[in-house]
């Protein structure tokens, strides 16, 4: 029989164990319980843990002790804040190796020198711990003193800083209340010429800037105010007369440009007149007897600039927010501004060209959005989102009568006088448009509904011919016929997201302008036939958006 095989050496035997044990992980049969010595940092601590866990959601390793503490009060991983409960959590067994002891542990000096750099860390933390604290207490003391907390705590924390805010603060109330004094006894003078030279009238006298008969309330809670008289109802009835007389007999002025001089228009000029931090005009008119411009911007300013010199006359600045609409009234050398500060004021012009307010009128609870001169310019009115709209006599500055309906809750945001004055169009910001009747404030025609607009009535404008009404919203342009309370065109200039935001029939009532995105010239035809494309002015600016 063959000699039986040796057995193997000791090292082949090492060598063999040594494979087995070097098998991987995952060819291991389940079951098998996997020992991990290596050094692995808890995700809380920065330590090796004790105690080693690891999350199944985000395969972070944390000390059993303080994930569990925090998954008690949170929930949730404290890494990556996702949802963890602690059956999320796996065990990972580990030998027990004991610590090893730091080297400076190892002795006495090691020992003094661990502890003296512990205690200049907890020095230098506690440093800063006062100084955010002092810090945290001047804005506490200064934010307490700016909400006015009562005057025994804020004598106890007021420090310096706020003790010359307060001296600051005192001085430009005592300078206010000067220029308001100034300025009422300076309202008071001017409405009184007027009263004097006329005799009695309706409007009593001016206590504290405010008129006094406006200031009385009736039994519905409203202002009571003195009305459209017959004087001035035959008034406006004479000058309606007058008006459609000269219209019916006046011809085309040989000065109209012609639609190939329209054709040639390009831009000459460009003026930044208002602030660049506030960039944005929102109306314009113009004097046309004395070419100057007048411009509202989002800055509260009114700029009136000098077309033929390029020169800025005067900035207007007393309004607060942003003036909507201005117009001027020539006859009387005034400018009327309307802004959304709910005010409304008539501006005098001097010789030297600046302008000084004459009027300030605070009829409206919201913004004012539209201005509009009667032709006569003895009148004007305005259109508010409170929804209402005054009529207001120039001279005095007195509201004659503020008309709004029961049922209406959306604010108006554009209205215009018929050119003979007898009738007022006002637009809404629901898309309404309602026509009224200046002598006896009633409301004669209103176009809602399918007929009417989509959006807010950014615009209106009566054609001189005095049968044509144009009206701008975010759909486009409305051509109504007053003589049939129809829509008979629609212009849509623009794609559906750019709004037309402003319409006007120039005074031969030959061309009609719109604005959106740019400006288009339309020649102005009848019902029937097409009111045809002339010009497209680009907007060079930029914006992409043209406001008046």
């Amino acid at each position: 029989p063959p000699p039986p095989s040796p057995k193997p050496t000791p090292r082949r035997c090492h060598h063999h164990c040594r494979r087995r044990r070097a098998r991987p992980l995952e060819a291991q049969p389940p079951g098998d319980t996997t020992v991990v010595s290596a050094a692995m940092i808890c995700a809380i601590s920065g330590e090796v843990p004790e105690d080693p866990v690891l999350s199944t959601n985000s395969g972070l390793l944390f000390e059993r002790r303080l994930i569990q503490r925090y998954i008690e009060d949170h929930g949730k991983c404290p890494v990556t804040k996702e949802e963890l409960a602690m059956d999320d959590l796996v065990t990972v067994k580990t030998n027990k190796i004991p610590k090893p002891r730091p080297l400076q542990a190892a002795s006495v000096p090691g020992l003094l020198g661990m502890f003296q750099n512990e205690w200049d860390a907890l020095m230098l933390s506690n440093f800063a711990l006062e100084q955010q604290l002092h810090t945290a207490r001047q804005e506490l003391s200064h934010a307490l003193y700016q909400c006015k907390v009562p005057f025994d705590i804020r004598i106890l924390i007021k420090p310096r800083s706020c003790q010359l805010h307060d001296a600051a603060c005192r001085v430009i109330a005592r300078l206010k209340k000067e220029r308001d004094e100034s300025r009422t006894l300076l309202a008071q003078a001017e409405r009184q010429i007027p009263i004097s030279a006329a005799g009695p009238a309706p409007v009593a006298a001016v206590t504290n800037g405010k008129r006094a008969l406006e200031d009385e309330v009736g039994p519905d809670g409203k202002k009571i105010r003195p009305g459209i008289n017959p004087v001035i109802i035959d008034e406006l009835t004479e000058c309606n007369s007058v008006l459609s007389a000269q219209r019916k007999k006046r011809q085309v002025p040989p000065s109209l440009a012609p639609i190939d001089a329209l054709e040639r228009y390009t831009q000459i000029s460009s003026h930044p007149l208002h602030k660049t931090n506030k960039p944005g005009i929102l109306s314009i008119d113009i004097h046309h007897s004395k070419d100057i411009i007048a411009t509202g911007g989002i800055d509260t300013n009114a700029v009136l600039f000098d077309r033929p010199s390029g020169q800025v006359l005067c900035t207007l600045t007393d309004h607060s927010k942003k003036i909507t609409s201005l117009k001027f009234v020539p006859r009387d050398e005034l400018l009327i501004t309307g802004s959304a500060d709910k005010t409304v004021r008539v501006w005098q012009g001097n010789e030297d060209g600046s302008y000084g307010c004459r009027h300030t009128m605070r009829d409206h609870g919201a913004e004012v959005e539209a201005v509009t001169v009667h032709a006569s310019q003895k009148y004007f009115a305005t259109a508010s989102r409170d929804s209402t709209w005054c009529f207001y006599d120039i001279s005095t500055g007195s509201c004659l009568t503020q008309v709004g309906e029961a049922s209406g809750q959306d604010g108006y945001t554009s209205a215009a006088f018929h050119p003979d004055g007898l009738i007022l169009g006002t637009g809404t910001s629901e898309g309404v448009i309602k026509i009224w009747d200046v002598k006896s404030q009633a409301r004669v025609a209103k176009f809602e509904g399918e007929v009417g607009h989509v959006g807010t009535v950014t615009a209106m404008s009566f054609s001189e011919n005095g049968y044509f009404l144009a009206t701008a919203a975010l759909d486009g342009v409305k051509l109504w016929d007053l003589r049939k309370l129809r829509n008979f065109r629609t212009l849509s200039p623009y794609d559906p997201d750019t709004p037309t935001s402003s319409v006007e029939f120039d005074f031969s009532g030959s061309y009609i302008a719109v604005a959106g995105s740019d400006i288009r010239v339309y020649q102005v035809a009848n019902v029937k036939t097409e009111w045809n494309l002339v010009k497209t002015l680009p907007d060079l600016s930029g914006t992409g958006k043209v406001t008046s």
